[in-house]
């Protein structure tokens, strides 16, 4: 089975000291970097581009880079994202009008790619490209905004997604998005889901006494997932 990654949200963290925020969380134990792209379009929010990518690997992060595009349309900025450095590259089917073609650019970009799924859209997007994405990415909130409680019908969600994925036989990482925090991932985790996404969660708990230590909010979130069984 997949190892557990964390993938702090740079969403909340600190941008007018963000190249220290993310070797902090990265040193505290986190394995990806996870970027939430919004255009005030297909969402209602705005927040970074490619250039903040390209400085985080001037700055030296050489860790996976997960670029979560809330944009639409997608094909014009995955080429940008992927020449900044991105690892994986994922997507709403919603802002692609041509789901297969836009997996292909990713890949032919040098990138891991993968959709996205909001709470009500169907998983069936994936009937007929299982065979080319590297990441399924569960939205446990509605997209948009940073902060918001996690939705129980993801659980349900993440077990059908984990099913599809065993059955395909293929290494697809399952990537939870949405309230994930330390008191609710060992359940996550046992529904399936083996990469867990946290902004708040981890960023927001490092900002009280000692703002500057990472690693006890992100070991608790370690204990949580050893806890829990494949």
């Amino acid at each position: 089975m997949a190892q557990d990654f964390i993938a702090p949200s740079i969403l909340s963290a600190d941008f007018a000291r963000l190249g220290e925020e993310v070797d902090q969380v990265l040193a505290a134990g986190a394995d990806i970097v996870h970027f939430d792209v919004m255009d005030n379009h297909y969402v209602p929010n705005l927040t970074i581009g490619p250039l903040i990518c390209e400085a985080l690997r001037k700055h030296g992060v050489t860790a996976p880079i997960d670029v979560h595009l809330m944009v639409k349309p997608v094909d014009r900025i995955v080429p940008d994202f992927a020449a900044a450095g991105a690892s994986y590259i994922t997507f709403h089917p919603e802002a692609s009008e041509h789901i297969d073609r836009t997996l292909q650019l990713i890949h032919n970009e040098g990138c891991k790619a993968g959709l996205v799924f909001n709470p009500a859209t169907p998983l069936s997007h994936l009937d007929y490209v299982m065979d080319k994405v590297d990441m399924i990415l569960l939205m446990s909130v509605n997209p948009g905004f940073g902060g918001q409680s996690f939705i129980p019908s993801a659980l349900d969600k993440l077990r059908e997604a984990r099913a599809r994925i065993d059955a395909s036989g293929r290494e697809i990482r399952l990537e939870i998005d949405g309230g994930v925090k330390a008191d609710n991932i060992a359940e996550i985790k046992a529904a399936g889901a083996d990469t867990f996404v946290s902004g708040s969660g981890i960023f927001g708990k490092g900002r009280a006494e000692d703002r500057n230590r990472y690693d006890t909010i992100i070991g608790e979130m370690r204990t949580a997932l050893a806890s829990v069984g494949r």
